[in-house]
Protein backbone atom coordinates (compact mmCIF):
# COMPACT_ATOMS: atom_id res chain seq x y z
CA UNK A 1 0.00 0.00 0.00
CA UNK A 2 1.87 2.79 -1.00
CA UNK A 3 0.58 6.67 -1.69
CA UNK A 4 1.41 8.66 1.82
CA UNK A 5 -1.39 9.54 4.83
CA UNK A 6 -5.08 10.31 3.74
CA UNK A 7 -8.47 11.17 4.93
CA UNK A 8 -11.46 9.35 3.70
CA UNK A 9 -14.68 10.97 4.96
CA UNK A 10 -18.17 9.47 4.78
CA UNK A 11 -18.87 10.26 1.15
CA UNK A 12 -15.42 8.88 0.20
CA UNK A 13 -15.75 5.81 2.36
CA UNK A 14 -19.46 5.67 0.06
CA UNK A 15 -17.99 6.63 -3.55
CA UNK A 16 -15.19 3.79 -3.11
CA UNK A 17 -17.88 0.92 -2.31
CA UNK A 18 -17.54 1.31 1.70
CA UNK A 19 -21.55 -0.31 1.20
CA UNK A 20 -20.73 -2.38 -1.19
CA UNK A 21 -22.08 -5.90 1.06
CA UNK A 22 -20.25 -8.72 -1.02
CA UNK A 23 -16.35 -6.83 -0.81
CA UNK A 24 -17.23 -6.77 2.90
CA UNK A 25 -18.67 -10.63 2.93
CA UNK A 26 -15.32 -11.48 1.67
CA UNK A 27 -13.12 -9.56 3.81
CA UNK A 28 -15.27 -11.28 6.89
CA UNK A 29 -13.98 -14.55 5.51
CA UNK A 30 -10.51 -13.48 4.86
CA UNK A 31 -10.32 -12.29 7.83
CA UNK A 32 -11.63 -15.49 9.97
CA UNK A 33 -9.09 -17.36 7.98
CA UNK A 34 -6.55 -14.83 9.16
CA UNK A 35 -7.16 -15.73 13.27
CA UNK A 36 -7.50 -19.49 12.84
CA UNK A 37 -3.57 -18.97 11.63
CA UNK A 38 -3.17 -16.67 14.77
CA UNK A 39 -2.12 -13.52 12.00
CA UNK A 40 -4.69 -11.10 13.93
CA UNK A 41 -4.08 -9.82 17.17
CA UNK A 42 -7.23 -7.88 19.56
CA UNK A 43 -6.34 -6.54 22.54
CA UNK A 44 -9.24 -5.96 24.97
CA UNK A 45 -11.36 -2.46 24.35
CA UNK A 46 -10.71 0.58 27.14
CA UNK A 47 -12.85 3.60 27.06
CA UNK A 48 -13.45 6.75 29.12
CA UNK A 49 -16.19 8.66 29.71
CA UNK A 50 -17.77 11.84 28.80
CA UNK A 51 -18.04 15.32 30.43
CA UNK A 52 -21.03 14.49 32.87
CA UNK A 53 -21.00 10.56 31.90
CA UNK A 54 -23.38 10.75 29.55
CA UNK A 55 -21.73 8.91 26.83
CA UNK A 56 -18.41 6.79 26.43
CA UNK A 57 -15.52 7.03 23.66
CA UNK A 58 -13.96 3.37 23.12
CA UNK A 59 -10.83 2.47 21.62
CA UNK A 60 -10.60 -0.62 19.81
CA UNK A 61 -7.11 -1.81 18.60
CA UNK A 62 -6.53 -4.42 16.16
CA UNK A 63 -3.64 -6.06 13.71
CA UNK A 64 -5.23 -7.99 10.76
CA UNK A 65 -2.57 -9.46 8.66
CA UNK A 66 -2.76 -10.75 5.08
CA UNK A 67 -3.53 -8.89 2.28
CA UNK A 68 -4.81 -6.31 5.23
CA UNK A 69 -0.98 -5.54 6.17
CA UNK A 70 -2.61 -3.11 9.07
CA UNK A 71 -2.91 -2.28 12.52
CA UNK A 72 -5.25 0.43 13.67
CA UNK A 73 -7.54 1.39 16.17
CA UNK A 74 -11.23 2.14 15.86
CA UNK A 75 -11.92 5.08 18.03
CA UNK A 76 -15.98 5.67 18.64
CA UNK A 77 -17.86 8.23 20.82
CA UNK A 78 -21.22 7.25 21.72
CA UNK A 79 -22.72 10.37 22.51
CA UNK A 80 -26.39 9.71 24.46
CA UNK A 81 -28.99 12.32 24.83
CA UNK A 82 -27.15 14.55 22.22
CA UNK A 83 -29.66 16.92 20.68
CA UNK A 84 -27.48 18.60 18.02
CA UNK A 85 -29.04 16.96 14.77
CA UNK A 86 -25.65 14.54 14.56
CA UNK A 87 -25.30 10.91 15.10
CA UNK A 88 -25.24 9.28 18.04
CA UNK A 89 -21.91 7.25 16.98
CA UNK A 90 -19.05 8.89 15.79
CA UNK A 91 -16.41 6.54 14.47
CA UNK A 92 -13.04 6.98 13.28
CA UNK A 93 -10.89 4.05 12.55
CA UNK A 94 -6.94 5.09 11.83
CA UNK A 95 -4.84 2.54 10.38
CA UNK A 96 -1.04 1.88 9.83
CA UNK A 97 0.94 -0.73 8.27
CA UNK A 98 1.73 -3.83 9.90
CA UNK A 99 4.79 -4.79 8.41
CA UNK A 100 6.70 -1.29 9.22
CA UNK A 101 4.24 1.11 11.27
CA UNK A 102 3.81 4.04 8.87
CA UNK A 103 0.44 5.57 8.93
CA UNK A 104 -2.07 5.37 6.54
CA UNK A 105 -4.90 7.30 6.94
CA UNK A 106 -7.65 7.93 9.08
CA UNK A 107 -11.12 6.78 7.93
CA UNK A 108 -14.73 7.66 8.99
CA UNK A 109 -15.88 4.66 9.72
CA UNK A 110 -20.08 4.05 10.13
CA UNK A 111 -20.54 3.23 7.03
CA UNK A 112 -17.41 0.16 7.53
CA UNK A 113 -19.15 -0.27 10.96
CA UNK A 114 -23.25 -0.99 9.26
CA UNK A 115 -21.59 -3.50 6.89
CA UNK A 116 -18.94 -5.65 8.44
CA UNK A 117 -22.13 -5.70 10.96
CA UNK A 118 -24.41 -6.60 8.11
CA UNK A 119 -21.57 -9.18 6.66
CA UNK A 120 -21.70 -11.19 9.41
CA UNK A 121 -25.43 -11.06 9.53
CA UNK A 122 -25.08 -12.52 6.22
CA UNK A 123 -22.49 -15.15 7.21
CA UNK A 124 -25.55 -15.99 9.92
CA UNK A 125 -28.14 -16.22 7.38
CA UNK A 126 -26.09 -18.52 4.72
CA UNK A 127 -24.39 -21.00 7.26
CA UNK A 128 -25.82 -21.29 10.23
CA UNK A 129 -29.81 -21.32 9.65
CA UNK A 130 -31.49 -24.49 10.13
CA UNK A 131 -33.33 -24.27 6.79
CA UNK A 132 -32.84 -22.40 3.49
CA UNK A 133 -33.89 -18.61 4.24
CA UNK A 134 -37.05 -17.48 2.29
CA UNK A 135 -38.57 -14.93 4.26
CA UNK A 136 -36.63 -12.57 6.51
CA UNK A 137 -38.56 -10.17 9.81
CA UNK A 138 -36.17 -7.07 10.01
CA UNK A 139 -37.09 -4.96 13.52
CA UNK A 140 -35.13 -1.31 13.37
CA UNK A 141 -35.38 1.07 10.90
CA UNK A 142 -31.76 2.90 11.92
CA UNK A 143 -28.49 2.77 10.47
CA UNK A 144 -27.88 -0.62 11.21
CA UNK A 145 -31.00 -1.66 9.81
CA UNK A 146 -30.89 0.15 7.19
CA UNK A 147 -27.64 -1.70 6.23
CA UNK A 148 -29.03 -5.15 6.50
CA UNK A 149 -32.23 -4.63 4.36
CA UNK A 150 -29.51 -3.17 2.17
CA UNK A 151 -27.29 -6.56 2.41
CA UNK A 152 -29.85 -8.54 1.56
CA UNK A 153 -30.90 -6.85 -1.41
CA UNK A 154 -27.09 -6.94 -2.34
CA UNK A 155 -26.42 -11.01 -1.41
CA UNK A 156 -30.39 -12.49 -0.91
CA UNK A 157 -32.03 -11.27 -4.03
CA UNK A 158 -33.94 -14.89 -4.13
CA UNK A 159 -35.64 -13.70 -1.17
CA UNK A 160 -39.92 -14.43 -1.59
CA UNK A 161 -39.90 -11.05 0.59
CA UNK A 162 -38.79 -9.45 3.59
CA UNK A 163 -41.29 -8.14 6.70
CA UNK A 164 -40.48 -5.36 8.47
CA UNK A 165 -41.11 -3.50 11.81
CA UNK A 166 -40.40 0.40 12.68
CA UNK A 167 -41.20 3.18 14.37
CA UNK A 168 -40.20 5.41 11.54
CA UNK A 169 -42.18 8.01 10.37
CA UNK A 170 -43.80 6.44 6.83
CA UNK A 171 -42.40 9.82 4.49
CA UNK A 172 -38.86 9.24 5.64
CA UNK A 173 -38.68 5.89 4.29
CA UNK A 174 -41.23 6.08 1.81
CA UNK A 175 -38.46 5.68 -1.35
CA UNK A 176 -36.21 2.90 1.23
CA UNK A 177 -38.10 0.09 -0.92
CA UNK A 178 -37.71 1.08 -4.15
CA UNK A 179 -35.23 -0.60 -6.12
CA UNK A 180 -35.03 -4.10 -4.15
CA UNK A 181 -35.42 -6.96 -5.68
CA UNK A 182 -38.30 -8.39 -3.31
CA UNK A 183 -41.16 -7.32 -2.00
CA UNK A 184 -41.16 -5.94 1.90
CA UNK A 185 -44.44 -5.32 3.65
CA UNK A 186 -44.41 -2.79 7.20
CA UNK A 187 -45.48 -3.50 9.85
CA UNK A 188 -45.83 -1.05 13.45
CA UNK A 189 -47.40 -4.18 15.39
CA UNK A 190 -44.42 -6.04 16.51
CA UNK A 191 -46.56 -9.11 17.86
CA UNK A 192 -48.25 -9.14 14.59
CA UNK A 193 -44.75 -9.13 12.92
CA UNK A 194 -43.37 -11.67 15.39
CA UNK A 195 -46.33 -14.01 14.86
CA UNK A 196 -45.19 -13.95 10.40
CA UNK A 197 -43.67 -17.11 9.07
CA UNK A 198 -40.15 -15.71 9.08
CA UNK A 199 -37.38 -18.04 8.48
CA UNK A 200 -34.83 -15.49 9.99
CA UNK A 201 -35.29 -12.78 12.55
CA UNK A 202 -32.98 -9.52 12.18
CA UNK A 203 -33.18 -7.29 15.22
CA UNK A 204 -31.74 -4.05 14.65
CA UNK A 205 -32.59 -1.42 17.20
CA UNK A 206 -31.24 0.18 20.08
CA UNK A 207 -33.61 -1.36 22.76
CA UNK A 208 -32.29 -1.42 26.36
CA UNK A 209 -35.34 -3.91 26.54
CA UNK A 210 -36.37 -6.98 25.47
CA UNK A 211 -38.53 -7.08 22.36
CA UNK A 212 -38.23 -10.71 21.60
CA UNK A 213 -39.71 -13.43 24.06
CA UNK A 214 -39.68 -17.00 24.00
CA UNK A 215 -42.83 -17.88 22.17
CA UNK A 216 -40.62 -16.41 18.84
CA UNK A 217 -38.70 -18.89 19.32
CA UNK A 218 -39.75 -21.35 16.65
CA UNK A 219 -37.91 -24.59 15.07
CA UNK A 220 -35.90 -24.29 11.82
CA UNK A 221 -35.87 -20.14 12.45
CA UNK A 222 -32.40 -18.13 13.07
CA UNK A 223 -32.75 -15.05 15.62
CA UNK A 224 -29.60 -12.79 14.69
CA UNK A 225 -29.59 -10.27 17.20
CA UNK A 226 -27.29 -6.97 16.30
CA UNK A 227 -28.95 -4.26 18.98
CA UNK A 228 -28.08 -4.88 22.63
CA UNK A 229 -30.60 -6.10 24.98
CA UNK A 230 -33.42 -7.08 22.36
CA UNK A 231 -33.62 -10.60 23.44
CA UNK A 232 -34.98 -11.90 26.45
CA UNK A 233 -33.07 -14.64 28.68
CA UNK A 234 -35.88 -16.81 28.10
CA UNK A 235 -36.39 -16.81 24.40
CA UNK A 236 -32.12 -17.74 24.59
CA UNK A 237 -32.57 -20.58 26.93
CA UNK A 238 -35.38 -21.92 24.28
CA UNK A 239 -33.05 -21.93 21.44
CA UNK A 240 -31.50 -25.26 21.05
CA UNK A 241 -28.41 -23.61 19.27
CA UNK A 242 -26.21 -20.60 20.40
CA UNK A 243 -23.97 -18.98 18.11
CA UNK A 244 -21.83 -15.99 18.44
CA UNK A 245 -19.14 -14.20 16.30
CA UNK A 246 -16.50 -14.69 19.24
CA UNK A 247 -16.72 -15.19 22.84
CA UNK A 248 -13.83 -12.97 24.46
CA UNK A 249 -12.90 -10.92 27.18
CA UNK A 250 -16.15 -8.48 26.67
CA UNK A 251 -18.53 -11.32 27.56
CA UNK A 252 -17.48 -9.42 31.44
CA UNK A 253 -18.92 -6.41 30.30
CA UNK A 254 -20.67 -5.96 27.04
CA UNK A 255 -24.63 -5.17 27.00
CA UNK A 256 -25.53 -7.97 24.73
CA UNK A 257 -28.21 -9.77 26.15
CA UNK A 258 -26.01 -13.36 25.97
CA UNK A 259 -23.41 -11.83 27.84
CA UNK A 260 -25.70 -10.29 30.25
CA UNK A 261 -27.29 -13.27 30.67
CA UNK A 262 -23.87 -15.40 31.16
CA UNK A 263 -23.27 -12.58 34.25
CA UNK A 264 -26.06 -13.33 35.97
CA UNK A 265 -25.50 -17.43 35.58
CA UNK A 266 -28.01 -18.41 33.79
CA UNK A 267 -25.82 -19.22 30.60
CA UNK A 268 -22.51 -21.14 30.53
CA UNK A 269 -19.83 -20.58 27.93
CA UNK A 270 -20.23 -24.86 27.53
CA UNK A 271 -23.06 -23.80 25.79
CA UNK A 272 -21.70 -22.31 22.50
CA UNK A 273 -22.09 -24.36 19.73
CA UNK A 274 -20.24 -22.58 17.04
CA UNK A 275 -18.35 -18.98 16.26
CA UNK A 276 -16.90 -17.94 12.69
CA UNK A 277 -14.02 -19.87 12.66
CA UNK A 278 -16.56 -22.95 13.16
CA UNK A 279 -18.83 -22.37 10.25
CA UNK A 280 -16.24 -20.78 7.95
CA UNK A 281 -13.58 -23.11 7.99
CA UNK A 282 -14.94 -26.48 10.40
CA UNK A 283 -18.41 -26.62 8.38
CA UNK A 284 -20.81 -26.53 11.33
CA UNK A 285 -24.38 -26.27 10.64
CA UNK A 286 -27.02 -26.85 13.03
CA UNK A 287 -30.12 -29.31 12.09
CA UNK A 288 -32.87 -28.35 10.48
CA UNK A 289 -35.33 -28.84 13.20
CA UNK A 290 -32.87 -26.65 15.13
CA UNK A 291 -33.82 -23.27 16.85
CA UNK A 292 -30.83 -21.01 16.73
CA UNK A 293 -29.62 -18.36 18.13
CA UNK A 294 -26.81 -15.82 16.63
CA UNK A 295 -25.20 -13.29 19.06
CA UNK A 296 -23.29 -10.56 17.07
CA UNK A 297 -21.12 -8.37 19.07
CA UNK A 298 -18.70 -7.10 16.73
CA UNK A 299 -15.00 -7.41 16.30
CA UNK A 300 -12.40 -4.97 16.08
CA UNK A 301 -10.37 -6.89 13.61
CA UNK A 302 -13.40 -6.39 10.68
CA UNK A 303 -13.43 -2.55 11.06
CA UNK A 304 -9.48 -2.54 11.03
CA UNK A 305 -9.56 -4.59 7.57
CA UNK A 306 -12.27 -2.97 6.31
CA UNK A 307 -10.79 0.33 6.86
CA UNK A 308 -7.58 -0.34 5.76
CA UNK A 309 -9.39 -1.72 2.39
CA UNK A 310 -10.39 1.46 1.66
CA UNK A 311 -7.11 3.03 1.80
CA UNK A 312 -6.05 1.34 -0.40
CA UNK A 313 -8.51 1.73 -2.68
CA UNK A 314 -8.48 5.16 -1.88
CA UNK A 315 -4.76 5.21 -2.84
CA UNK A 316 -5.45 3.31 -5.97
CA UNK A 317 -7.93 5.97 -7.18
CA UNK A 318 -6.11 8.64 -5.80
CA UNK A 319 -9.22 9.53 -3.04
CA UNK A 320 -9.72 10.66 -0.22
CA UNK A 321 -7.64 14.09 0.86
CA UNK A 322 -3.70 13.88 1.21
CA UNK A 323 -1.84 14.75 4.43
CA UNK A 324 1.62 15.64 4.67
CA UNK A 325 2.84 13.75 7.56
CA UNK A 326 6.04 12.35 6.07
CA UNK A 327 7.94 12.67 2.36
CA UNK A 328 6.30 10.29 -0.32
CA UNK A 329 9.58 8.34 -0.61
CA UNK A 330 9.02 6.77 2.96
CA UNK A 331 6.09 5.24 1.42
Amino acid sequence: MNGGFRYLSQQDVAELGGADAQQAFDDICDVVTLMRRSETEMPAETHVTLLGDRGKTYALPAKVGGRFNAVGVKWTAHRPDADDGLPQSMPLTLINRADNGLPLGLVESSTLTASRTAAVSAIALRYAAPRKVRRVLLLGAGVQAMAHLDMLGQLFPDLDGVNWWHRRPQPSINNTTANLPWPVHEYTDLQQALALENDAILTCTSAAQPLIDADAIRPGRILIQVGYHEVSFAAIDRCTRVVVDLWGDFCETSAKSLFQMYRAGQFSTNHVDADLGNLLLDGWRPATDDSVYFSSFGLNVFDVALAARMLKCATECNAGTPLSLFPASYY
